[in-house]
């Protein structure tokens, strides 16, 4: 998806701040949002692809403001919402309140409605069996696409349309691209695919710059 959230070649945002010895957590909320994602797709009521959509879905000027955890917490408020699992406007009441008064204890709802588990769990990872052959091989020149797609997309704007090198073939996997608008699986391979800085950023790229990229099968085209 073109948006906001695809920072990784747009100028204008200075470096990466790091923070020293930054702690995983900086408040006791945030690993309850990481609790509570780790519920409901173990569930198997979220896939990760259709959550990373949420994400992108944010206002662009709530994204830039948020801070990690917080797109996390607003991607999963709207994919649940969406689902029918939460309402969201008790939730925006209460997120109201708690605002006016950070140490109300919010009231429970006198029952609350039960949520069905999935009878199908996700797998513990994204690997899947296929016996179609892989298109491309190590050592093979690629080129990307120029697709600007309306929807999730694991292809970055900044190596659209730019030639690389496949470096390594990485198996099988789930295609977000589909998996994050409920259209399927749709397993491809993936290739580790290499980028001189200079291709994609001509003069300005560093000396012997080079980024790897994990990429889908139909992202790539012989070059």
């Amino acid at each position: 998806m073109d948006g906001i959230h695809d920072l990784g070649g747009m100028h204008g945002f200075g470096r990466v701040e790091r923070e020293e010895n930054e702690p995983v957590f900086h408040a006791p909320w945030e690993r309850t949002v990481v609790a509570i994602f780790g519920a409901v797709r173990g569930a198997g009521l979220i896939n990760i692809d259709e959550f990373r959509h949420a994400i992108e879905r944010m206002d662009p000027a709530h994204y830039l403001a948020a801070s990690y955890w917080e797109r996390w917490l607003d991607g999963m408020v709207r994919l649940l919402s969406e689902k029918g699992l939460i309402d969201r406007v008790e939730v925006d009441i209460l997120t109201d309140r708690l605002r006016i008064e950070p140490d109300a204890t919010p009231p429970r709802p006198p029952s609350a409605p039960s949520i069905a588990m999935s009878e199908h769990r996700p797998p513990a990872t994204s690997f899947r069996e296929s016996t179609a052959r892989p298109r491309f091989t190590v050592g093979d020149a690629v080129m990307t696409t120029v697709d600007h797609r309306s929807g999730h997309t694991r292809l970055p704007r900044y190596v659209r349309g730019r030639r690389g090198v496949v470096v390594a073939r990485r198996g099988v996997h789930v295609f977000p691209d589909a998996n994050a608008h409920g259209l399927g699986e749709e397993p491809q391979h993936v290739y580790g695919v290499r980028f001189t800085g200079a291709e994609l950023w001509g003069p300005a790229a560093e000396p012997n710059q080079a980024v790897h990229i994990d990429l889908w099968e139909s992202y790539l085209q012989p070059a």
